[in-house]
């Protein structure tokens, strides 16, 4: 059998997570063509574990999610079709091959492994008193949040600037990979493990 490529194009074998927290956290089964989910499985515990990392970074393209209990970032103006998200991350791929000539799927694991915060702060009440204390973040959600501020980083960006979400995608992965502070998910981690280290 041939192998199967990502996009039929890029291939997921010898890419290794090197993270043992997050290892079985970060799904590289081999996918020609990586399919939104839109929750399908959701109400089976765990089952973003099995779903591919291509395939959640495109779940997280529909809604960016809000920043801060504000909502200072809207998802309005975000896309509905499927097609034009697997249109933005193929192309986001290509701009990371074609800038780092290397297989952009092994940097996109490498980005979300560094942008996976280890803890953060959770507030809980004692009395009438409400509390903050240093947590350790489970390693799902290490994932989730390292996805979802990849995605923000990016879609701030594209509001503000000129050029596609492809574009500023690719580098905020770029960013991120190199761990460089000019990435939103390497800043806001940074931060959040800041405000743990201070609350313990």
């Amino acid at each position: 059998m041939s192998e199967i490529k990502m996009f039929n194009r890029w291939s997921t074998e010898g890419i290794e997570v090197k993270d043992p927290g997050i290892k079985d956290y970060i799904s590289l089964k081999p996918v020609v063509v990586p399919r939104i989910s839109h929750g399908r499985h959701a109400s089976k515990q765990f089952y973003k574990s099995e779903v591919n990392i291509v395939e959640r970074l495109m779940n997280h393209l529909f809604v960016p999610g809000h920043r801060g209990k504000r909502h200072r970032i809207s998802s309005a103006k975000c896309s509905g079709h499927s097609e034009a998200v697997y249109n933005i991350v193929k192309e986001c791929f290509e701009i990371i091959e074609k800038k780092l000539k290397k297989n952009p799927i092994e940097v996109f694991v490498k980005a979300v492994e560094n942008a996976a915060l280890r803890e953060e702060v959770s507030s809980y009440r004692v009395g009438s008193i409400i509390t903050r204390k240093a947590v350790i973040t489970s390693p799902q959600r290490r994932v989730d949040l390292a996805l979802r501020y990849m995605v923000q980083g990016a879609y701030r960006k594209v509001m503000k600037g000129n050029k596609g979400m492809a574009d500023y995608l690719a580098e905020e992965i770029i960013n991120a990979y190199n761990n460089s502070k000019d990435s939103f998910a390497i800043s806001e981690k940074e931060r959040l493990e800041r405000e743990a280290e201070g609350a313990r």
